[in-house]
């Protein structure tokens, strides 16, 4: 009996993931939804009856029960490039000319063109043939795993047939992708949404993003994720070119864009580009350009890549799409560093896979260089996921009604007196207990790439400000303290503000770049966070800098130090400091690394690009084996870190016999401590 067991959950476990192929692959379904159905539940009754005889590869177990509390970092084994950009038909002329030089005469040579995916990279392992882990491409070196959420899409295959691949030995490789959202299916996502009251998605792309951190895989099973793989890495695969990688990927089950095309010259790749910039509105998935690639992997090779981009591949990027409405009104939005920005109502329209019903129109001076009015036709524009703006007024269409636009004389929320700084375009409310900012701000820190406080969005805290619960950021941290009033306002209850109170506290954990960032000083992103974080290292050195201190650390410039010298001199702004330290947030280097010390009295000036980490980690690893970064060499620097393009500094070290390290080496120290 245990034979004819398995022998049924065998074929059941075959025949569905032949049907899942068929469907989600091929587009070409042999059986009907029911019978499909009929066949899974069978399977699920025999495997719950024996759960001994369930394996990994089941499709039963495409859906984790498992809750995903943390997304990990993974680092790739091979970079996940990022592309240089062509806008036009001469840059990509430019692009076949450097490939012509940089290899060896009469050379022929063939591009492979690919559509542009508008969604989210990927990169999927798998080892003896079964899916093991999937990653983001995060910034090209580091991704975060997200294993669980991608086995929800049903095109990703869990085991692969190797041995019906003779000339490939895939023992283990690496498949890359692009998961996306067909738009009807994000359209008919949005529908549900708001049927059930809840927040719509901007566009497709960004509901993939959105869904695939997701920590339970159960919701993201019922979103109707999609995937193209690209790109298969492997030691042992014996590869001659990118047409070929493609067709092994299609032999081995995976889904693979058929719209690509082998080309012979420059210009049938230009050939290309133009049909499907033309052609892209007929397609069920958005893209935003065409990918090309020289063919052949010996020339790839030989080719290289500089810095984050291969010498041997581009994106063609299509024009933004564009949209004719109406504008009815101009409204004025106060951000969280008192910045008034104006907003044009319009008439709703689709563009670009979602409905426009705003678009920002930045400041005052660009409506009036625009000639921008209420009650004009203009024409607006999104590209890719970028807001959507104005581009310009139809004259032509404008009737006795049009109204130029009317500067406040004071804030719209707050009624106070605003300010236009000289030299500058924006307007400021100077009232820092402005409703609008206060809220902006709090949101900001709460925001995922800020303090990342999972539930505390926009509409929470709005509703939390205007019942008096929060005034400040740090009276997030006291909301533990309130939780039994909470539980009793409408629509929150006693779970969603456990869930909240246990993402306030997890938010502690953060390092204190992202604690910087969170703070919101004005003109201090996440990089300039980096930078500073890493520099001085704790919150109190960076308070007591001067000025000139703060603008010796690179790319940090005089707009950011006089914005930091500001913040701190505000009291109120060191009184919110100290309560987030009584809190338990990170506010100094030390607490995140460990007490190496094997670096100690060793100082290090970086230069150049490295390929393996950006500056910021590289000057992070150092800080935390107790070494020193400086911004320039002298007599007192110990190494010089030489990455590509390095420039005078690498120079100087030459001159005054400073010790240089190539990256390799700077790795090599790393690893040997």
């Amino acid at each position: 009996m245990s034979n004819n067991l398995n022998e049924r959950i065998n074929y059941l476990k075959s025949e569905i993931r032949k049907h899942d192929y068929n469907y989600h692959v091929l587009a070409q379904p042999l059986i009907s939804d029911y019978d499909y159905d009929l066949l899974l539940k069978e399977l699920e009754k025999l495997e719950f009856e024996n759960p001994h005889l369930i394996t990994p590869d089941s499709p039963t177990q495409r859906v984790s029960s498992d809750i995903t509390k943390e997304f990990k970092s993974v680092q790739h084994s091979v970079p996940m490039l990022s592309l240089s950009n062509t806008y036009n038909e001469n840059e990509l002329i430019d692009f076949d000319r450097r490939v012509k030089e940089d290899l060896p005469e009469n050379e022929i040579i063939e591009y492979v063109t690919e559509l542009k995916i508008d969604g989210v990279s990927i990169s999927l392992i798998y080892e003896n043939g079964f899916y093991s882990k999937a990653a983001t491409r995060g910034d090209g070196t580091f991704g975060e795993e997200i294993t669980n959420n991608v086995k929800t899409i049903k095109a990703v295959p869990l085991k692969i047939n190797l041995g019906s691949i003779a000339k490939a030995n895939l023992n283990s490789f690496e498949v890359r992708g692009e998961i996306f959202m067909n738009i009807d299916a994000f359209n008919k996502l949005n529908e549900e949404r708001l049927a059930n009251n809840e927040k719509t998605f901007a566009n497709p792309r960004n509901s993939t993003a959105g869904t695939l951190k997701l920590q339970y895989p159960k919701i993201v099973a019922a979103r109707p994720l999609d995937i193209f793989t690209y790109f298969l890495l492997s030691d042992s695969a014996e590869l001659q070119s990118q047409s070929e990688n493609l067709a092994l990927l299609e032999k081995l089950g995976f889904k693979v864009n058929k719209n690509y095309k082998i080309c012979k010259s420059i210009q049938e790749v230009i050939e290309f580009c133009r049909e499907w910039e033309i052609q892209r509105e007929k397609l069920p998935y958005e893209i935003d350009g065409v990918v090309i690639k020289v063919n052949s992997l010996k020339h790839q090779k030989r080719l290289g890549s500089i810095a984050k981009s291969p010498r041997w591949a581009v994106a063609f990027k299509f024009k933004a799409k564009q949209a004719i409405t109406k504008l009815h009104k101009i409204t004025w939005q106060v951000g969280r560093t008192g910045t008034l920005t104006p907003v044009a109502e319009l008439e709703p329209v689709m563009l670009a896979g979602s409905t426009i019903s705003r678009a920002t129109l930045h400041n005052v001076d660009e409506i009036r260089r625009k000639d921008i009015r209420e009650q004009d036709t203009v024409m607006i524009e999104k590209g890719g996921d970028v807001i959507p703006k104005v581009v310009s007024v139809l004259t032509s269409e404008r009737g006795s009604n049009s109204c130029p636009v009317i500067v406040p004389a004071k804030c719209p929320v707050c009624n106070s007196k605003l300010n236009k700084p000289e030299g500058e375009v924006a307007i400021y409310c100077e009232n820092p207990e402005c409703p609008a900012q206060v809220k902006g701000r709090i949101t900001h820190f709460a925001s995922r790439g800020a303090m990342d406080i999972e539930g505390l969005g926009e509409s929470l805290v709005n509703l939390l400000v205007d019942l008096k619960y929060l005034s400040t950021y740090s009276d997030i941290y006291k909301l533990r303290n309130a939780s039994d009033e909470l539980k009793k306002i409408e629509r929150l209850g006693e779970k969603s503000i456990n869930n909240l109170v246990n993402a306030i506290e997890k938010s502690k954990e953060k390092n204190f770049s992202k604690v910087l960032f969170a703070l919101g000083i004005r003109f201090v992103g996440s990089g300039a966070a980096q930078k500073l974080s890493a520099h001085f290292g704790s919150i109190d050195k960076l308070m007591n800098a001067s000025e000139e201190e703060i603008e010796s650390v690179h790319e940090i410039g005089s707009s950011i130090s006089k914005s930091i010298k500001a913040f701190f001199s505000n009291l109120k702004n060191i009184e919110i400091i100290n309560e987030l330290k009584k809190a338990g947030l990170k506010f100094n280097m030390e607490s995140e690394f460990s007490t190496s010390t094997e670096l100690k009295g060793k100082t290090f000036v970086l230069t150049g690009t490295l390929a393996s980490m950006g500056r910021d980690e590289a000057k992070e690893k150092i800080i935390s084996r107790g070494g020193k970064v400086t911004s320039s060499v002298s007599k007192n620097t110990s190494f010089v870190i030489a990455g590509d393009k390095s420039g005078s500094k690498y120079e100087k070290a030459s001159k005054m016999g400073v010790a240089i390290l190539s990256e390799e080496e700077f790795l090599k120290l790393l690893g040997n401590i």
